[in-house]
């Protein structure tokens, strides 16, 4: 009988079917519980994915804010999102109802590697144990000492030093740039940092850059909104899993090494301590969370501050007369035979105002890192309903022209008062509340050290005939597109 029933059915009546069933799928899945975030308007399975500029996501965003207000919801294929916006709704979810707006959602292209462990896709006592572990280790190796400055200044010559090689003649200071910034959270982790002539350390970085872009990709994005189909086809969703099995093989080398090496009474580097505690037998501390955690300090820890390292020498480059200033500035207070050192930021206003800049303009992580709602909450009236996925927007708060005299433009001028640095409570470059960059105050040192020390010994120009742009990279962060520059020894 479903024998002869089955061969009834012809393939045009099967097609209907099938349309019909994914439609009603969608609808059902798109369909917004009572007093939800108000949302434009969706098409059948692909939701709004029609209105969305994938290669500048941020101004859809913004012209969306503006018509819908600072909350409202997405819906991209099988996957929703309400946007946050502007300092006000900002405040509200990760600082005032924070507890409720803390859990980290899983990314499917990320799934397979980062499910629920480490630093940045844990959740509850899991995480919070993690975190306290690893802000607890960080200071004992040396985090706001002057033991940890001294390493960074010490990888500040090393990167001066190969700048100087290239004699002021036209390079691409990018990897040059991730491996000394690497280094220092290398030297953390693992206990060693790694030479610039390293081959196979030189291929990790370039994995780790290449995996950062790939995440923007159409494909990538695809996969995140339809996972259950695409995970069948080939893509750059593929690649970006196959370059995470990578780097967690370069961790779990390092492990290995130090299990068999290390004295396990010293705790030298982050993994020998997290190898003590494994070794107490504390449950939560396991390894397959140390390779998470340890693949999480290498990449953010690398990535984002190389990053607006490279920004900042672009800026410099593109604003001779704010480098000049800030070159005044250093040699009217370090001068040009002492090393910077960072008890001398208090002592240049105008210097850490350009940094600050940097980061505001890079804007770097424009969404911030997405979040998942704990429990059913209302926020500002709206109702968001528990595992709904968050993303606060940092580019409405940043980027605000109620908040910044010129949000467009870049103008260090935005952090100086009667002469004086400035601290801007819409600056929120490492996020905000609880689960706020945990390597905000190292990546703070390494930005201000290795800015100085590059602009004490260099003056950073196009190279002939180039003119130089600020079009940005679109990847897990904002990066400037490939670019040449000259290091002119002054």
């Amino acid at each position: 009988m479903l024998c002869f029933l089955w061969e009834s059915i012809s393939f045009q009546m099967l097609l209907v079917f099938l349309t019909v069933f994914l439609l009603v799928t969608s609808y059902m899945k798109q369909r917004q519980p009572k007093n939800f975030p108000p949302s434009p308007f969706s098409l059948p399975l692909i939701g709004h994915m029609y209105l969305l500029n994938f290669n500048n996501p941020q101004a859809t965003v913004q012209k969306l804010s503006e018509k819908l207000g600072d909350i409202f919801k997405l819906q991209m294929g099988t996957t929703s999102f309400v946007f946050v916006n502007g300092l006000r709704m900002v405040k509200e979810a990760l600082v005032n109802q924070g507890e409720n707006f803390i859990d980290r959602p899983e990314i499917p292209v990320d799934k397979e590697i980062f499910s629920k462990l480490g630093l940045v896709s844990s959740n509850g006592h899991l995480w919070k144990q993690q975190r306290r572990f690893t802000l607890t280790t960080l200071r004992n190796l040396g985090l706001g000492k002057r033991s940890l400055e001294e390493r960074i200044q010490e990888e500040c010559r090393y990167l001066v030093d190969v700048f100087g090689d290239e004699q002021g003649k036209p390079f691409n200071p990018h990897i040059k740039i991730s491996n000394a910034v690497s280094n220092i959270i290398c030297s953390i982790t693992f206990g060693n940092r790694f030479d610039y002539q390293d081959k196979d350390f030189q291929k990790l970085l370039k994995l780790i850059d290449e995996t950062t872009s790939l995440h923007a990709t159409i494909m990538s994005q695809l996969y995140n909104s339809f996972p259950s189909i695409i995970k069948f086809f080939p893509g750059s969703h593929q690649t970006i899993r196959k370059n995470w099995r990578l780097l967690k093989s370069f961790v779990k080398e390092k492990i290995n090494k130090h299990k068999e090496d290390c004295n396990l009474s010293e705790n030298y580097d982050f993994i020998s301590s997290y190898l003590q505690e494994i070794a107490k037998g504390n449950g939560i501390f396991r390894e397959e969370n140390l390779v998470a955690c340890a693949t999480d300090l290498l990449f953010a820890g690398t990535e984002t501050t190389s990053t607006t390292i490279r920004w900042a020498l672009l800026y410099m480059a593109m604003y001779p007369e704010i480098q000049a200033r800030v070159q005044t500035e250093i040699d009217t207070v370090i001068g040009q035979l002492r090393q910077p050192a960072l008890e001398d930021r208090n002592n240049m206003p105008y210097t850490n105002a350009v940094i600050h800049e940097v980061q505001r303009k890079g804007n770097i992580i424009p969404f911030n890192v997405p979040r998942e709602v704990v429990k059913d909450t209302v926020l500002d009236g709206f109702h968001i309903p528990k595992g709904t996925l968050l993303l606060t927007n940092l580019t409405s708060v940043m980027f605000d022209k109620n908040e910044w005299e010129t949000p467009d433009t870049f103008n260090p001028g935005h952090f100086l008062k009667d002469g004086q640095f400035w601290k801007r409570e819409s600056f929120m470059p490492f996020s905000i509340g609880k689960r706020a960059c945990l390597g905000e105050s190292l990546a703070r040192s390494e930005l201000f050290l290795f800015f100085t020390a590059l602009l004490q010994k260099f003056t950073f120009q196009a190279p002939p005939d180039t003119t130089l742009t600020l079009q940005f990279k679109l990847g897990i962060t904002l990066a400037p597109q490939s670019y040449e520059i000259c290091a002119v020894p002054r």
